[in-house]
């Protein structure tokens, strides 16, 4: 364990450094490998005939970068930091919390070797075969344990609600991934779902958006109660909405899977289920944007000057706008327009570099000096820098994405007088392509802020202890 000067409490801060230097190596590799399969919508040619470079095989590679190394790796990073904080106390476990970070490297390493090789279930985002899907729920089972550990152990008597949501999407992700994944084994490399027909589809769909739920959503949330109040030095707006918001969240989620299923084999009133309970779902998860963004009341001239509360508070509302579009795309006379286009494509972006990566980055911001024993960042321009280039490379992607994808349901539905198809496939896919281009730009820029992350962070590790002062203070 590390004694740190943030604390006379010697709490295990070990880990959490370890992760936090893996989220930002993972931030930029997952979407380095996103801005290569975005480059081949444009130019099919830069698979080079390589099979291990196809499309097909990049693609479940991007998905697993960005959400299960890089996201979940933050989740690791933010939630060992937070629990000890908040508990006052070190981690529970011993070994086993060493174990969850090797582990889970090894994990996301043989995820990188297997899906280029085309060993994969074909169940989105849980396309890892057998052997790592029993070594991702030993990982689960032991991190699950060092977070309920150290909560049991915990000097204070009260459960900080950041906790309650990251307990909250541990135990839920442990069960999906444990439920989705039952399969049959035929050989080292490959198995079959013991479920068939819709109730696979459906089992996936459970498992699918309730990984956005509980894993991209409850899980940020406890890191979005802890680093928002902390950086912009006030108490959460309202502990009372918290509560409301945590129970009303996980109460509603858990039944919205069925809204990616509309117009298929699925009951008709399973589709419906989903439909009413996502759209139900927009009021706690504007409770939730609402007490993030309300908690900087009487604080709001730090925006000015502070690029890190900027990112945090930025990730809110697009938080707010991605769970606004959720419920309206779920709505069945929406989504017989927006589904199987670009317009879902530019909603989970919205999501996952909006909401996801801004809160991520934001709460690194924040640990890194302190983990690494300094005052500040090693510059707060490069931050400021890489904030600008971050929010223009979102907005040009989903902006690109929306256009796109309208455009494409349009053209799929219209018809001549004589019922037959105004326009070819093919015709969609070119009208398009500019908007490719668009998307691939949009992503570049994304890439270069995670750069300019990683020089920083390195720049800061590398420091002096104590030499990189907080601006005030020089």
């Amino acid at each position: 364990m590390s004694q740190t000067n943030m604390s006379a409490v010697d709490y295990n801060f070990d880990v959490v450094r370890q992760f936090t230097v893996m989220t930002v190596i993972w931030g930029l590799v997952g979407t380095l490998v996103g801005v290569l399969i975005a480059a081949q919508l444009i130019w099919p040619a830069l698979n080079f005939d390589t099979p291990w470079l196809t499309y097909s095989r990049l693609r479940p590679l991007h998905t697993n970068a960005v959400i299960f190394a890089f996201g979940t790796s933050a989740l690791f990073a933010t939630s060992y930091y937070v629990v000890q904080r908040t508990c006052k106390t070190a981690l529970f476990g011993g070994k086993l919390v060493a174990f969850t970070f090797w582990g889970w490297q090894a994990i996301i390493l043989s995820a990188i070797i297997t899906l280029p090789m085309g060993y994969t279930t074909s169940k989105e985002y849980a396309e890892l075969e057998w052997p790592i899907d029993i070594a991702i729920a030993v990982v689960w089972v032991c991190y699950a344990i060092v977070f309920f550990g150290t909560l049991a152990k915990r000097k204070t008597s009260h459960i900080y609600v950041a906790n309650w949501f990251y307990g909250a999407f541990i135990i839920t992700i442990a069960v999906l991934h444990i439920g989705n994944s039952m399969a049959i084994p035929v050989s080292m490399m490959k198995s079959y779902s013991i479920y068939s027909g819709a109730t696979d589809a459906m089992m996936q769909w459970w498992y699918g958006h309730n990984a956005v739920g509980f894993l991209l959503t409850a899980g940020f949330l406890g890191m979005m109660y802890y680093f928002v109040p902390k950086q912009a030095e006030r108490p959460v707006y309202s502990y009372r909405l918290s509560i409301v918001h945590f129970w009303a969240l996980i109460s509603l989620y858990i039944w919205a899977g069925p809204h990616h299923l509309h117009y298929t084999a699925l009951p008709d009133w399973t589709q419906s289920v989903g439909m009413v309970m996502s759209i139900v779902l927009f009021l706690p998860s504007w409770g939730g944007m609402i007490n993030g963004i309300m908690t900087l009341s009487g604080a709001w001239h730090k925006l000015r000057n502070d690029p890190i509360l900027r990112f945090l508070i930025v990730s809110l509302s697009f938080y707010g706008m991605s769970t606004f579009e959720g419920p309206m795309m779920a709505i069945k006379s929406v989504n017989a327009l927006s589904h199987y286009t670009d317009w879902t494509i530019g909603h989970v972006h919205s999501g996952a570099l909006g909401w996801v990566a801004m809160v991520s980055i934001g709460a690194m911001y924040h640990m890194i000096p302190l983990l690494f024993n300094q005052g500040r960042m090693y510059s707060i321009k490069l931050i400021n820098t890489h904030f600008w280039i971050h929010t223009a490379g979102i907005i040009l992607y989903i902006v690109a994405m929306w256009i796109s994808g309208v455009m494409q349901g349009l053209m799929w539905r219209a018809t001549n007088t004589d019922g037959t198809l105004t326009y070819s496939f093919i015709e969609s896919v070119t009208a398009s392509h500019p908007f490719y281009i668009m998307r691939f730009l949009g992503g570049v820029l994304v890439v270069a802020g995670f750069v300019i992350m990683l020089y920083n962070m390195i720049k800061t590790i590398r420091a002096a202890d104590g030499s990189l002062q907080p601006i005030e203070a020089v």
